[in-house]
């Protein structure tokens, strides 16, 4: 990003929660929660899968990811939110606000990606069970969850590469973080590119993943409703339909957010609607995907069991 050198900006404030300071101990308070929470059950997740023989399946592979990428998404923003909380001075140097963005776009990114694939995956194992193993092998696994790391790494790279900004004496960011909108609010010079380059990527990151998954799930649905058992059809409905809200709640967060046009987005709404894919979505990931899963908690009495 260039920045124009006769009114340079080299450190941005971060306004976070400080228009609001009655909610400052709250905000600090679910925040630190939240974290610890993504902490506690992404980390288990991860330390299952590896240390059970049983969990190493391609469901649990790609649940691994997911796993690895809440963890670092939730690092590279909660933390900072947390210390930014209670500051007077709440400030970001420029290339570290342009190392977050950088991080959290790719980040974001790879999960859109992710979900799709994962939403595949399962898809495939209801839909033709006799040939999941054959068409899910391990090679086609691994390259799937390439694609979805080295697709986000390309994506964000063009979006960043075609950020060339000029910020006037304006510095004071609106969010919690260093986001890529509200660094658009101020650049003085004409983003009309940019914008043209979001919505660009948007649609590969995110309306044509969310079809994928939509589209997955309908065939599940179609699937599971010849189920004979009404018990069985129950229980997929249920698992399916938690998984589908989740989904649902990361994806219509980022498109409401990034695909209406800029001039009607609140900076205040985008703030706490980026809370729902950056902060809810990775705590309650590893409950809804893994911990109500009976192996995930046969592979934790197992664990414990050779701990006692």
């Amino acid at each position: 990003m260039a920045i124009d050198n006769a009114t340079a900006v080299f450190e941005f404030l971060l306004i976070g929660i400080s228009n609001y300071p009655e909610w400052r101990v709250t905000f600090f308070t679910l925040v630190l929660i939240t974290y610890l929470s993504t902490l506690l059950g992404n980390g288990l997740i991860i330390f299952l899968i590896y240390f059970d023989p049983h969990l190493h399946t391609p469901m649990y592979f790609f649940l691994t990811n997911l796993s690895f990428l809440d963890l670092c998404y939730g690092t590279a923003s909660m933390p900072q939110a947390l210390v930014h909380c209670f500051s007077t001075h709440p400030y970001l140097s420029y290339p570290q606000c342009l190392t977050q963005m950088s991080v959290l776009l790719v980040l974001a990114t790879a999960e859109c990606l992710l979900l799709a694939v994962m939403a595949y995956d399962r898809m495939v194992a209801i839909s033709n069970p006799l040939r999941y193993s054959v068409i899910m092998n391990g090679p086609v696994c691994v390259w799937l969850a390439a694609t979805s790391w080295g697709a986000s790494l390309v994506l964000t790279a063009m979006l960043l590469l075609s950020l060339q900004l000029h910020f006037c004496e304006a510095n004071i960011i609106n969010h919690f973080v260093c986001e890529i909108l509200s660094l658009l609010k101020l650049a003085c010079s004409d983003t009309s590119l940019n914008e043209l380059m979001i919505l660009t990527t948007g649609i590969f990151t995110l309306f044509l993943p969310f079809g994928l998954v939509l589209l997955s799930y309908v065939q599940i649905a179609t699937t599971v409703l010849r189920i004979r058992s009404a018990q069985g059809r129950l229980k997929a409905f249920s698992t399916c339909g938690s998984h589908l809200t989740m989904v649902t709640i990361f994806y219509g967060a980022t498109i409401s957010m990034y695909m209406k046009p800029h001039s009607k987005s609140s900076p205040d709404q985008n703030k706490f609607i980026s809370v729902f894919y950056g902060a809810l979505t990775p705590m309650l990931n590893p409950l809804i995907y893994s911990l109500r899963n009976k192996d995930v908690r046969g592979a934790m009495r197992k664990v414990m069991a050779k701990r006692t």
